[in-house]
């Protein structure tokens, strides 16, 4: 317990500021943060096998092209452009002609286009949301982290019927209900007070995204599951990698991201 309680102060200790002064050292926080999540990718070890040094080298370059891409929305998907994507699959492809099957293969190549492209344009969006508003910034942290901690409260008190125990059996309907109405209900309050007022557009987006972060922590819970690890890293002592910690943040990001571009 003393060890997570350390960690978390000292990781809000750095997050809290990039967050609220915004500008270049955010910026460049995202990218950091953005290589430590595609390292935690590296390290997996069912997934594909171990990852050449260049191969390495050339995923972090694809990766930063998509984070530090555009950030006005006039791509493919705010950020996610036609450039990026090409290069991302060329560089990541061709390799595989050029080593031996058990060193690196087709397989291992779009798993990793896969990894790149989904980290590129989550921090990417993370970036791009900050710049938005700081206000909408913090509303969707709410709506991810008010959702897993009731979602984890209503789940102990009177969780019984599981969601999917193979992937994470702790995890109940009960409480999954109780998280997103909860979390919902905090996070909606917050966007009344510090953004506009409430509509029911508004409600129905909220819920949506929790159920959606929900849906990405289960995702995640269903890779490390594939991979026989309990966390993706030892990074933060007691809550585990950065990734375990941005499983649904990311998509509710992502999705969004998604909704702002249709309305």
């Amino acid at each position: 317990m003393k060890k997570r309680v350390i960690s978390a102060i000292i990781a809000l200790l750095i997050v809290v500021p990039l967050v609220y002064f915004g500008g270049k050292p955010y910026i460049i926080g995202v990218g950091i943060l953005s290589v430590l999540c595609l390292k935690e990718v590296f390290d997996l070890k069912v997934s594909h096998k171990e990852i050449p040094n260049i191969v390495k080298i050339l995923s972090i370059v694809c990766m930063l092209l998509l984070v530090y891409s555009e950030f006005d929305g006039y791509s493919l998907m705010y950020g996610l452009t036609y450039r990026g994507l090409a290069i991302t699959m060329l560089s990541l492809l061709i390799p595989t002609l050029f080593y031996k099957n058990e060193k690196y293969t087709t397989k291992d190549a779009f798993f990793l286009i896969g990894s790149v492209i989904f980290l590129g344009l989550f921090f990417n969006g993370l970036i791009l949301v900050r710049i938005i508003d700081i206000k909408l910034f913090i509303y969707l942290i709410l709506i991810a982290t008010m959702t897993d901690t009731f979602a984890y409260i209503v789940g102990s008190l009177i969780g019984r019927n599981k969601i999917v125990p193979r992937i994470s059996p702790g995890k109940t309907w009960e409480g999954s209900i109780g998280g997103s109405l909860l979390g919902s209900f905090i996070a909606i309050s917050y966007y009344s007070i510090a953004i506009s007022s409430i509509s029911f557009k508004l409600l129905v987006i909220t819920v949506v995204l929790s159920i959606i972060g929900q849906l990405g922590d289960l995702l995640f819970s269903k890779i490390k599951r594939e991979n026989k690890i309990k966390d993706f890293s030892n990074i933060m002592p007691g809550h585990g990698g950065i990734l375990d910690r941005l499983d649904s943040i990311s998509f509710i990001v992502l999705s969004y991201l998604i909704i702002y571009s249709l309305i």
